[in-house]
């Protein structure tokens, strides 16, 4: 991407406050995994990244570390497209069933790790897979043995300076 996605301008804030608002409105609070000088002017909470650089896992494991619930709604910064009736689905699964997660899987099949609601029960899982540097969420996500929450839409994410303006363009954003 060249800069912070989390950062870009989005509706007449940035995208991560787009996305913090969304799970707010849902969950009744939010914290940012991030460090405090480079967020700290967002007026979010910041958790300080346990493991840094070691990728959206470690993120995990913060978030489920700071013991903030035993439902930890985990959601990417980078998700535009995000709807509130998605994330309260997502809640809704995870209240309902006894699974350790529910991760969202969208119109095209593929699996949204970074989107999902994790259990406190997830953290020992979790750890132990960043201890052993296995890192790929889809592989840890199997080994919870995910449930999933189905949507119609793919949901799409900004990697790249062409993905923004393709959102942009769409009027979704910016």
């Amino acid at each position: 991407m060249g800069r912070d996605k989390a950062l870009l301008d989005w509706n007449s804030h940035t995208l991560v406050e787009d996305v913090a608002e969304k799970v707010r409105s849902v969950a009744g609070n939010v914290g940012l995994v991030g460090p405090v000088e480079r967020y700290g002017a967002l007026e979010l909470q910041c958790l300080p990244d346990i493991r840094p650089g070691m990728g959206p896992l470690a993120g995990i494991e913060t978030a489920i570390e700071s013991g903030r619930g035993e439902l930890n709604l985990i959601v990417a910064c980078d998700l535009p497209g995000l709807e509130t009736a998605w994330l309260h689905g997502l809640l809704r699964r995870a209240e309902e069933t006894e699974t350790s997660c529910v991760v969202l899987r969208d119109g095209r099949g593929d699996v949204q790790p970074l989107c999902g609601v994790y259990r406190r029960e997830c953290l020992p899982s979790i750890r132990r897979a960043l201890d052993e540097d296995r890192l790929r969420m889809l592989d840890v996500v199997a080994e919870l043995k995910a449930s999933f929450f189905d949507i119609e839409r793919p949901l799409e994410n900004l990697n790249t300076p062409e993905d923004v303006l393709a959102w942009q363009r769409a009027g979704d954003g910016g």
